[in-house]
């Protein structure tokens, strides 16, 4: 990935793959991936660290302190229902900062549908007051421009405006990061109604990293994001050529030519889905080109 300082756009506002986020899990695969990707990747990027059910704090501490290591900024995800109790909130963030040096995290519900401790919805974890207490000053949270499956758009919208109200409050940074998706029209009426809410938070669209196209459908199907022929048509690739590879180019593009400098501060997180080196290589390769 080249240096930071990306071409402006035809509008004058910097392209979205300025400074793009990478996301990894705490596997041990992930940091050897990571660690095999670095020439690529410019010290201070941010790299996410997952928060899933079949990796433990130990894991997710390690791959946090590797990327800093690395001279990356770590961002370690917390997932609210997953926790079982404050102990173990305050367990994870002393470690986080003892270990990783971590000052950045990405607060989330989590997958479980009931709670596995006081934590019900991410905006408990912020609201706690924890994440301030124990170092953290960038916080970053959910966005959904194509909705959630099981959440309502009035409580996804209720949900944001807290969330942000807690980090204006408690004086936090904050950034929104949203789920991976294939097309721009929601993503454009999602940011537009972000800023006219009054949210001047820096955003950063998920997008999927290059995959093989039934890998990326197979992801999409899990997550709810939309995939009917003519979204996948719009992505740039053949929803019946399965076999075949697909970046996000063409929605980047597309980003690039609709924002405007009213939209603020938009960059891109790039879910990698296990291919670190691929997706900075990828990366590379578009920023000389365009």
């Amino acid at each position: 990935m080249s240096s930071p300082n990306a071409t402006p756009t035809a509008s004058g506002r910097p392209s979205v793959i300025t400074d793009p986020s990478l996301e990894m899990t705490g596997k041990d695969k992930d940091i050897d991936a990571l660690r095999e990707a670095a020439p690529l990747i410019p010290a201070g990027t941010r790299i996410n660290v997952t928060f899933l059910g079949n990796e433990d704090l130990g894991m997710r501490v390690k791959a946090s302190s590797a990327a800093k290591e690395l001279g990356y900024v770590p961002v370690p995800h917390i997932s609210a229902r997953r926790l079982t109790s404050e102990a173990e909130l305050v367990e994870f963030l002393t470690a986080l900062r003892d270990q990783a040096g971590a000052t950045h995290a990405f607060t989330v519900g989590g997958d479980p549908s009931e709670p596995m401790g006081p934590y019900g919805a991410s905006v408990d974890l912020i609201t706690s007051g924890l994440l301030k207490e124990y170092g953290f000053t960038d916080i970053s949270i959910a966005g959904y421009p194509e909705g959630h499956p099981d959440i309502s758009d009035a409580q996804l919208w209720d949900a944001l405006e807290r969330k942000y109200a807690s980090l204006q409050e408690q004086g936090l940074n904050g950034t929104i990061l949203t789920q991976f998706g294939f097309d721009v029209d929601p993503v454009f009426a999602w940011i537009k109604e972000v800023r006219r809410r009054g949210i001047d938070l820096p955003i950063r669209i998920g997008v999927p990293g290059p995959a093989g196209i039934k890998r990326l459908l197979t992801y999409a199907s899990r997550f709810g994001v939309a995939t009917s022929a003519g979204i996948a048509k719009k992505y740039g690739f053949s929803i019946t050529n399965l076999l075949g590879t697909a970046g996000p180019d063409k929605m980047i593009q597309d980003l690039d030519a609709g924002l405007t400098e009213a939209e603020g501060d938009v960059k891109l997180h790039f879910y990698t889905f296990g291919g670190t080196k691929t997706t900075a290589e990828w990366i590379t390769d578009y920023q000389a080109k365009h």
